[in-house]
C-alpha cells in the first residue's frame, strides 16, 4: 500500500518537474520579463492540460472515489501527460543558461518542498481531522503545485532578483573594463524598429574587406547580450565593434550606449513595433534616437529618411547622413538608391551621394528593405575611409541572412522565400511585393501575422490581409492569434474563399502545402511566432 502511494508521488513529482521546465521555457521566450510572461499566462490559463489538473483536484477532494482509486486516476493521468510532454516539439527549444538553471532549481525546490512537507507531516495515516485521508491531502498538494507551477516560477524570479542584479553588475564591470582597455576600438551602434540585424550583417561583411570586425551575434541586442559578446568574443586585435541595440521600452538603448559608448550610429527605421510596451510611436522614436543622442561631437549618424519618424527628427549634436530608396525623400536625403533592377540572380543598383558621388553595386539580395539596409552600411564604410572597390567587393559577397527575405529553390522546382523572423508592417508589405514578382506558378503565403503591435494589433494585421489578397493566389493563415483580423482584410479585397486556408499550426500548414505544390510555385513564409503564441 505505502509502496503504491510512493510510486504515485514519484510520478507526480516527475510531472511537476517537467511542467516547471515548460513554464521556465515560456518565461525565457518572454525575455524573463514578468509583465510579458503574465500576459502570456492570461492567454494560456485555460489550456487543456491545466484544466485537466483542476478537474483532478476537484475529483480528489469530492470524495467520489476512494483515496486509493483517486491516486490511481491521478497517476495514470500524469503518466499520459508525461508521455505527451516528451512528444511535444518546440520551434525554439529551451536554452539551459546559468540563469535558467537558477530559476528552474529554485522553482523546483519550492514546488516539491510544499507537497513533501504535507506528505511528511501527515505521514500515511488513514485520515486527517476525520475528513480526508492523508493521501488525499498529499495528492491535493501535488495537484495545487501542478496547477500553479507558473506562480512558483514567477516567485523564483522575484527571489533571485538581488542575485541576478549582483551577477549582472559584475559582468557589466568586466565588459566595461575590456572596452576601456581598447581606446582605438571604433564602436558602431545599429538600432531600428526593423532591419537592424540585416544591416549589422551587411556592414560586417563590407568592413571585413579592410578591418578586423566583431559584431554581436544572432539577436544579442540586449544589454546582457552585448556584455556576453564583449566578455567572450572581444579580442585585442579587433578594430571595429558593430553593436546591435534592441529596445522594448524607453531607456533600453541608452543603457547599452552607456556601456559601449558608440562612435557612429545607424537608425534603420522607426515604426509601430513593440507598441504594447512603448504605447506610442513617439516613444519608439525617442528610444531609437537615444543612440544618436549618445554619440560624441565628432560622431556620425546614418538615418533612414524613408520612415516619417526618422525624417522628422531633428539632429544637431553630430554629423548626419540621411538616406532613402527612390524619389520620395530624395530631395531631403544625402544618399539615394537609384536604377534598381531585380532579377533571379539578385539586384543591381546605384547609390548617389554628396559632391557627385556615385557607386554601382551588385548583390544577391532582393527587396527594397535590403537595398535600404545596404545604403546605411555603405555610408558607414565610406566614413571609415574604405575605397569604392572594396565596398563593391564586400556588397557582392554578402550572403542572404537566414529567415530575413532569403530565397532558395527546392529540388522540386519550388521557390521558398523565407521571411520568418519577426515580421513587421513595412517588412511584410515588402515581402509580399517580392512574392508578387514571381509569376511562373502559384504564389502562396504562409503566415500567423504580426505581434506586439498594441492597440494597432487588429488594424495592422487587417491591412496585412489586404496586402495578401493583392499579391497572392493562395493564403494559409496559421493559428488563432491574428486569424480574424487577417481573414477580414483578405476577404475585404474579394479574395476567393476557396484559396484561403485556416490552420492551427505550421505542421498543419505543411500538410496543406503538400497537397498543392508543383514546380514553378513560390511560397512565402512570413513570420514564425514563438511557442508562447497560439
Amino acid at each position: 500500500m505505502i509502496a503504491f502511494q510512493i510510486l504515485i508521488y514519484v510520478i507526480c513529482g516527475v510531472y511537476i518537474v517537467l511542467n516547471l521546465k515548460h513554464d521556465v521555457h515560456m518565461l525565457q521566450q518572454n525575455s524573463y520579463r514578468l509583465k510579458r510572461y503574465w500576459k502570456y499566462l492570461r492567454d494560456d490559463m485555460t489550456n487543456m492540460s491545466r484544466l485537466v489538473d483542476v478537474a483532478l483536484l476537484f475529483l480528489v477532494f469530492s470524495r467520489l472515489l476512494p483515496p486509493l482509486l483517486s491516486l490511481l486516476v491521478v497517476g495514470i493521468a500524469f503518466l499520459i501527460k508525461i508521455y505527451l510532454i516528451f512528444g511535444k516539439k518546440f520551434k525554439k527549444p529551451l536554452v539551459f543558461t546559468r540563469r535558467v538553471w537558477r530559476i528552474y532549481s529554485v522553482a523546483a525546490l519550492i514546488s516539491l518542498g510544499l507537497p513533501l512537507a504535507v506528505i511528511l507531516t501527515t505521514g500515511f495515516k488513514n485520515n486527517i481531522f476525520g475528513i480526508y485521508a492523508a493521501s488525499t491531502l498529499s495528492l491535493g498538494a501535488l495537484l495545487v503545485v501542478a496547477i500553479f507551477s507558473w506562480a512558483f516560477v514567477m516567485l523564483s524570479v522575484v527571489i533571485l532578483m538581488p542575485v541576478e542584479s549582483l551577477i549582472n553588475k559584475r559582468y557589466w564591470n568586466e565588459a566595461s573594463s575590456i572596452l576601456r582597455s581598447m581606446p582605438d576600438l571604433k564602436v558602431i551602434g545599429i538600432t531600428g524598429s526593423y532591419g537592424k540585424t540585416s544591416t549589422k550583417h551587411y556592414l560586417q561583411r563590407i568592413l571585413s574587406e579592410q578591418f578586423d570586425v566583431l559584431m554581436t551575434p544572432g539577436s544579442y541586442n540586449t544589454p546582457m547580450g552585448v556584455i556576453r559578446t564583449v566578455r567572450e568574443m572581444m579580442k585585442p586585435y579587433h578594430k571595429i565593434f558593430i553593436c546591435e541595440m534592441g529596445a522594448k521600452q524607453k531607456g533600453d538603448i541608452k543603457e547599452i550606449c552607456d556601456l559601449v559608448h558608440p562612435d557612429m550610429g545607424i537608425i534603420t527605421a522607426v515604426g509601430p513595433m513593440h507598441l504594447e510596451t512603448f504605447k506610442t510611436i513617439e516613444n519608439v522614436q525617442s528610444t531609437k534616437f537615444e543612440l544618436v543622442d549618445a554619440l560624441p561631437a565628432d560622431g556620425v549618424a546614418a538615418i533612414n529618411n524613408d520612415f516619417e519618424y526618422c525624417a522628422n527628427r531633428q539632429v544637431d549634436n553630430v554629423k548626419v547622413f540621411r538616406y532613402c530608396v527612390g524619389d520620395k525623400m530624395a530631395g531631403e536625403s544625402d544618399y539615394v538608391a537609384d536604377k534598381i533592377h531585380y532579377s533571379a540572380a539578385g539586384t543591381t543598383f546605384d547609390i548617389k551621394g554628396p559632391d557627385g558621388f556615385e557607386i554601382s553595386l551588385t548583390t544577391r539580395l532582393v527587396g527594397e528593405c535590403n537595398i535600404s539596409n545596404l545604403i546605411a552600411a555603405v555610408i558607414i564604410a565610406l566614413q571609415l575611409g574604405m575605397p569604392a572597390e572594396k565596398i563593391k567587393r564586400g556588397v557582392a559577397a554578402i550572403e542572404q541572412v537566414e529567415h530575413r527575405l532569403s530565397i532558395k529553390r527546392t529540388p522540386g522546382g519550388v521557390t521558398i522565400i523565407d521571411d520568418a523572423f519577426n515580421s513587421n508592417p513595412a517588412g511584410s508589405k515588402m515581402a509580399l511585393e517580392v512574392l508578387n514578382g514571381f509569376r511562373e506558378g502559384k504564389r502562396i503565403v504562409v503566415t500567423p501575422g504580426m505581434i506586439e503591435l498594441g492597440e494597432k494589433q487588429y488594424e495592422l494585421n487587417e491591412k496585412l490581409g489586404e496586402s495578401i489578397a493583392k499579391n497572392c493566389d493562395i493564403a494559409i493563415i496559421v493559428g488563432m492569434y491574428n486569424r480574424n483580423a487577417i481573414v477580414e482584410g483578405i476577404l475585404k479585397e474579394g479574395f476567393k474563399k476557396e484559396n484561403l486556408y485556416e490552420v492551427e499550426n505550421f505542421e498543419s500548414a505543411q500538410k496543406v502545402l503538400s497537397t498543392m505544390l508543383s514546380s514553378g510555385d513560390t511560397v512565402l513564409y512570413e513570420n514564425d511566432l514563438p511557442d508562447s503564441f497560439k
